[in-house]
């Protein structure tokens, strides 16, 4: 049974009530940590994103041929 694919219709169907999940719930993990974090836990993600963002600015900026 398995390599049968649906019929268009039925991925179409399925793809819509996909979505509809996706936003059922809304977005509430970054928040929801966000208030259960100590300032100190606070801190510490922010320094890992900014520390990540800052490394994929440098690695944007290096020259091609190196």
């Amino acid at each position: 049974m398995a390599n049968k694919k649906l019929p268009s219709e039925v991925l179409d169907y399925f793809r819509k009530q996909g979505a509809k999940g996706g936003k059922i719930g809304g977005k509430i993990g970054g928040k929801r940590s966000l208030e259960t974090m100590t300032p100190e836990e606070r801190s510490a993600r922010a320094k890992k994103a900014s520390d990540a963002a800052a490394a994929a600015r440098k690695a944007k900026k290096k020259p091609a041929g190196k």
